[in-house]
């Protein structure tokens, strides 16, 4: 009888689909996942990649890679379902005109859901080795991207290789030699580096997209309001450490995933950070910050957020430590306003700085583009340690339809705690749409979370 009972309930099973609990799958399952992100490739595919071709002057762009040496901009080009390149894999764009629009090849590859026209060879090429004959799988691909060239002449091929930006500079010396060598002079003389196309196609993102992240940016604000509160912390005995780790059980437990290992510290009245050590139990009084970025769908979050931990008989924080923080908001706004479509990273840095100054703000600035990588493709706009700008990434422009991390602190003297200076370290996720102006993805922190 128990076997017969086992046997039903092992084929209702394999008849029923399983669903995950929702509440732990706070943006749908896998599958319908990847069924947005599918709509958003063909989207951004198809309205984004042909003018960036224009404005850069490519009239093809030729991104050829290896199974485990993907290009950087690799995820900004395929399906959900795409891991890896495989094998050889080679992209060609080719732009017809604004009639035609922009031909997508994938050689040796697949059709990414139908984005791309797929064309592969299954020859064996013989090639000459250290003197000895040896299979060279792959290389057929060479020929066949020549093929494709010779078929469209371009004026232009663009290439991913740069000094400057990592993300621009996918094409690898070994790639390189088997390309040139395969295409001959009469076609790599028209190589041109194109380094803005990659940077600002990865960087470029959608509304659509830009809806998901609004609740993306919320789902972040839940996490930490639950970890800095008494449902983690249970002042005296708690860790920075231990906070850490709930934070990641709780990305992990809806099938997230951190694209750093989030970090909790803290300050306190009368101590150095040297005195506080590595691993702090957090005490009444202590102000906390954190660190933490939540990746799904691929789009990445980066937010630090800041904590106060009352003391017996307290209901709020100190009126001191509380105008440290609206010093730190009013940073916030500084940059979010300076920073605008056309203008570089180094550009807004300078402006922010001036409205800094103007306003005695002791403050630093450190922000970042954000979307498909956590630290994105894009200008800076600072770096912790150069105030003075960044040549070269900072020298980037803004583009409408972007992401930016706004990333500082300002340290401001706190009078409850003898004059110590207290750093108010923030990061918030902003957007800028296509109208050009910049808005908070979610909202900004304007108050501590308090643990009581």
């Amino acid at each position: 009888m128990k076997r017969a009972i086992l046997a039903g309930l092992l084929v209702l099973a394999a008849a029923s689909p399983v669903r995950a609990d929702a509440s732990l799958r706070p943006f749908g399952t896998l599958r319908e996942q990847a069924e947005v992100q599918q709509q958003w490739l063909k989207t951004r595919m198809e309205t984004v990649l042909p003018p960036l071709m224009r404005r850069y002057g490519a009239q093809m762009w030729v991104i050829p890679m290896r199974e485990y040496n993907e290009d950087p901009v690799f995820s900004a080009l395929v399906a959900p379902t795409t891991f890896s390149a495989r094998r050889r894999t080679i992209y060609v764009f080719f732009d017809r005109g604004a009639d035609q629009g922009v031909e997508m090849l994938a050689l040796g590859g697949g059709s990414q859901g139908g984005v791309y026209t797929a064309r592969r060879s299954e020859r064996k090429v013989e090639a000459a080795v250290g003197g000895r004959q040896a299979e060279l799988w792959g290389d057929e691909q060479w020929q066949m991207l020549k093929e494709v060239i010779e078929e469209r002449r371009p004026r232009t091929i663009a290439i991913n290789v740069s000094r400057t930006f990592a993300f621009a500079d996918g094409l690898s010396a070994g790639e390189y030699e088997g390309m040139s060598e395969a295409l001959g002079p009469e076609w790599t003389q028209r190589f041109r580096r194109a380094e803005g196309l990659a940077v600002d196609l990865i960087a470029a993102r959608l509304p659509q997209e830009e809806a998901f992240y609004r609740k993306l940016n919320e789902l972040t604000w839940q996490m930490i309001s639950t970890a800095f509160s008494n449902q983690v912390i249970t002042p005296g005995v708690t860790r920075t450490s231990d906070v850490v780790w709930w934070m990641r059980q709780f990305i992990a437990e809806r099938g997230l995933a951190a694209w750093f290992q989030p970090s909790v510290d803290l300050q306190r009245q009368g101590f150095t950070e040297e005195r506080l050590g590595e691993d702090p139990v957090i005490q009444k009084g202590d102000v906390l910050h954190c660190d933490t970025g939540i990746v799904a769908l691929r789009l990445q979050t980066d937010t630090q957020h800041l904590a106060y931990v009352l003391k017996d008989g307290e209901s709020e924080a100190p009126a001191g430590l509380k105008a440290a923080l609206t010093r730190s908001n009013r940073l916030q706004d500084i940059v979010l306003e300076e920073t605008r479509p056309g203008r570089t990273g180094n550009a807004i840095l300078k402006a922010s700085q001036q409205r800094m100054r103007a306003e005695n703000i002791d403050g630093t600035i450190y922000s970042h583009p954000i979307g498909l990588h956590g630290h994105g493709a894009g200008p800076l706009i600072g770096l912790w340690d150069r105030q003075e700008g960044v040549p070269g990434r900072g020298d980037h422009a803004v583009i409408p339809n972007q992401w930016f991390s706004i990333e500082l602190q300002a340290t401001v003297p706190v009078a409850e705690w003898g004059g110590q200076k207290v750093r108010m370290a923030q990061e918030e996720d902003m957007v800028i749409g296509a109208d050009g102006i910049p808005r908070w993805a979610f909202r900004r922190q304007e108050s501590f979370w308090l643990v009581r």
